[in-house]
């Protein structure tokens, strides 16, 4: 008769146990468990904080691992520049992340958090890593295959520092090369960046069904399908603004390549801060909801942009209850707050329990987060180990940005004429001059979203090769090569140059800071090509983002190069000079002769370029000089 009693207790015991996430077995931690089953099961758990809490992405700099714990928060991520601190190695990185981590296993229902970075031209926050060239060079070299192995290679360099998310790729269509984010748009055209969201699977793995969201194993990350949509479009290329432009024409130019990501498996998209003839995309109700996960079923989930919720208004963060209800009953999933996740989380909760945002909508957010996480095999693997440690800057990666650079090289102008090329360059002249802004500073090398949101000047922030250094690697031994930024004339005349390299262009930048109304070559690069040029027969390499106005020097340059903004690897620039390989990009956007044409893109009716999109002068390699 005593033991009934004992039964029922032990039994009750065992059932709290599971339900409470105890060391008894519990049905979503159980991978064996169809996923549906493990995300019905997780929710029926969960309360409307933790829900909350999940749609929640703050940054590291406003995080701690209490209050993963205490608010369930579903991720976390390093804006541009927000590092452990300066320097800070993979280790140091992985254990922030793993800090971190154990911050949210830890809670109630130990829902592991994702972390997400901007790793856009490779990991391109930590001190040391490989960086390639930004998209626009990618999309001058025409090569999806190449751009999926680049998202590979980043991929194991994010992984080696414990992060498993990456803000990428941007599949703008950049419409006006006075856009300060048009480096960030493989070109003007959708055939092109349709092509290169090939980097998706490179980052994720290639999905085994299509328009399911994937990630295939420990060396892959999530991608990022960015900015929907129309970003690249706005009113004279201003950051944030107004899309101007029919559905037709959204659908035919900006639109492509969501439709080509969603196939390739994209697990999260990211919101604009544009708006679309005149309503925020972050507020767009009937894009975000409507067609996106209605019409083309995307099932991964949904984020907003840095403080995206906030900028619905204006000025921003004015109204921000109806900033709330306006972005996630359009239907954003995560939101990306990143400093203030109590105001949030209590806004949010209260619209909810006023039954101003549904339920519906909340579990709707929340199943799509977790069938991400699912899929990322994270409940079972959750925190990060040293498996990729050697992946940071390794020499294979170094050498896989190298061939892109020289992949991505544009060859404009080769001497006067078809009979007299000025490319290949002899490797063995006696005395060859180096100039010019851009020839010896990594900073500008690799431009904005570099170690820093902006970028730097400079070469004491990263490891890699100046275009400086790759020519003194590449000339013969007998070559001496000068160096000079801003030659005087005198210096010109009293040095007998059998000729000049001029490496000039544009200082970093991100974003807003980006937007340029006249794109001319920043000073003092015009002077440089006017007294070089003028006194030695040149090469002029321009290290920008976008086209700037170089026809009022065109007469006195003698070769022209787009280098665009190569990266780390600067040799791959001298690969190209020096016929160690022939040039073969091609221009992914229209340079034009004055500003006042823009926005002008291949097919207006007006199109008259200095060079029209997709020239580009090809050479044959040539075998060194025995």
């Amino acid at each position: 008769m005593t033991k009934k009693p004992v039964l029922l207790v032990g039994l009750l015991l065992f059932l709290s146990l599971g339900v409470h996430g105890g060391d008894q077995y519990v049905k979503y931690k159980d991978p064996k468990q169809p996923m549906n089953m493990r995300i019905r099961d997780l929710m029926a758990r969960m309360t409307l904080s933790e829900k909350i809490g999940q749609m929640t992405q703050l940054d590291r700099a406003y995080v701690t691992p209490d209050i993963m714990r205490n608010y369930s928060i579903g991720s976390v991520l390093s804006g541009g520049g927000s590092v452990p601190f300066p320097k800070a190695t993979a280790q140091d990185w992985m254990d922030m992340v793993n800090g971190l981590q154990n911050g949210s296993l830890s809670s109630r229902l130990g829902i592991p958090m994702i972390y997400g970075i901007d790793a856009v031209h490779g990991h391109n926050n930590v001190y040391q890593a490989t960086i390639f060239p930004h998209n626009v060079g990618l999309g001058a070299t025409r090569d999806p295959e190449l751009v999926k192995r680049i998202g590979a290679t980043t991929a194991r360099e994010i992984r080696a520092t414990g992060i498993n998310y990456a803000f990428a790729p941007c599949i703008a269509v950049c419409r006006d090369p006075r856009w300060g984010r048009c480096y960030e748009s493989y070109g003007e055209q959708p055939s092109i960046v349709n092509a290169m969201t090939e980097l998706i699977p490179g980052l994720q793995g290639d999905s085994p069904r299509k328009g399911v969201p994937y990630m295939g194993g420990k060396d892959k990350v999530l991608a990022c399908a960015k900015h929907f949509v129309g970003d690249g479009g706005t009113v004279n290329g201003i950051n944030e603004n107004n899309t101007v432009i029919d559905w037709h024409g959204l659908l035919s130019i900006h639109m492509p390549g969501y439709y080509r990501a969603i196939i390739k498996g994209v697990s999260t998209v990211m919101i604009s801060y544009s708006s679309w003839n005149g309503v925020k995309m972050h507020a767009n109700r009937d894009l975000v909801t409507g067609f996106l996960k209605n019409r083309l079923r995307f099932r991964g989930f949904v984020i907003s942009d840095w403080q995206g919720i906030d900028r619905i208004t204006d000025p921003p963060h004015s109204n921000y209850t109806y900033s709330v209800q306006a972005s996630i009953s359009a239907g954003i999933d995560m939101v990306m707050v990143p400093d203030n996740h109590t105001e949030f989380i209590d806004t949010l909760t209260k619209l909810v329990n006023d039954n101003v945002i549904p339920m519906s909508r909340i579990n709707d957010a929340v199943s799509r987060i977790l069938r991400v996480k699912f899929t990322m095999g994270l409940f079972e693997s959750p925190l990060a180990d040293q498996t990729f440690s050697a992946e940071i800057g390794s020499q294979a990666n170094r050498n896989l940005a190298r061939e892109a650079v020289r992949k991505s090289m544009v060859l404009l102008k080769n001497g006067e004429n078809a009979d007299d090329p000025m490319i290949p360059l002899p490797k063995k002249a006696p005395k060859i001059l180096v100039a010019g802004t851009h020839a010896h500073n990594l900073g500008y090398q690799c431009g904005g979203w570099t170690l820093t949101w902006q970028g730097d000047s400079g070469n004491n922030h990263t490891t890699g090769t100046t275009i400086l250094n790759a020519i003194t690697n590449a000339v013969d031994l007998s070559t001496e090569v000068v160096h000079s930024l801003n030659p005087s004339a005198d210096f010109l005349k009293s040095n007998n140059f059998s000729y000049a390299i001029v490496a000039v262009g544009e200082p970093p930048y991100a974003e807003t800071a980006g937007d340029n109304m006249n794109l001319t070559l920043s000073e003092p690069g015009p002077d440089i090509i006017s007294n070089v040029c003028g006194a030695v027969k040149c090469v002029v390499v321009v290290v920008s983002g976008r086209p700037l106005v170089i026809e009022p020097y065109i007469d006195q340059i003698n070769a022209l190069v787009a280098a665009w903004l190569p990266g780390t690897e600067g040799q791959g620039v001298a690969d190209v000079l020096f016929g160690d390989y022939g040039f073969t990009g091609k221009l992914p956007r229209t340079w034009f002769k004055t500003a006042d044409q823009l926005p002008m893109n291949v097919g207006d009716l007006h199109y008259d370029p200095l060079f029209p999109f997709g020239f580009g002068i090809t050479t044959q390699p040539v075998r060194d000089e025995e």
